[in-house]
C-alpha cells in the first residue's frame, strides 16, 4: 500500500498495490486507518489500479474503512477498478454506497503515491 496526501484539497490517495484476500486485510486495515487518522482528510480515494483479485475479506476491509471514514466525517471514493474487481463491488452492493470516480485518475498517474 502506498499513500499520498494533498493538503490544499484535503485528499488522501491510497493505492492498493496487491491483491486483497484474508491474508492481507489486517495489515491493510491498520495501515489505512493510521493514514486516515494521521491526516484527517476531507476525502479518501482508494486506487485499485494494481488489484486483480479481491475476496470477501476485501469487501469487509473496504466496508469497514468506509464506516470508519464516515464516523470521522470523511468521504470515500474508489477509482481504477479492474473489471474482475468491479464485478465483486457490484455483486456485494458496495457501489450503492461508495461512488466510483475517474476525476483523480489523471492526477494519480502524474503524481504517484509514495510508500
Amino acid at each position: 500500500m502506498k499513500s499520498r496526501y494533498v493538503e490544499p484539497d484535503g485528499l488522501l490517495f491510497i493505492e492498493l498495490t496487491e491483491d486483497i484476500d484474508h491474508h492481507e486485510t489486517e495489515i491493510l486495515r491498520r495501515m489505512m486507518d493510521n493514514e486516515v487518522e494521521r491526516y484527517m482528510p476531507r476525502k479518501v480515494i482508494l486506487d485499485f489500479s494494481r488489484v486483480l483479485f479481491m475476496d470477501s475479506a476485501g469487501i469487509g476491509l473496504v466496508l469497514g474503512r468506509y464506516k470508519f471514514c464516515k464516523m470521522l466525517g470523511t468521504q470515500m471514493e474508489i477509482t481504477n477498478l479492474k473489471p474482475s474487481v468491479k464485478k465483486i463491488f457490484e455483486m456485494s452492493g458496495l457501489l450503492k454506497i461508495i461512488p466510483i470516480t475517474n476525476e483523480y485518475a489523471k492526477r494519480l498517474m502524474e503524481n504517484p503515491c509514495q510508500s
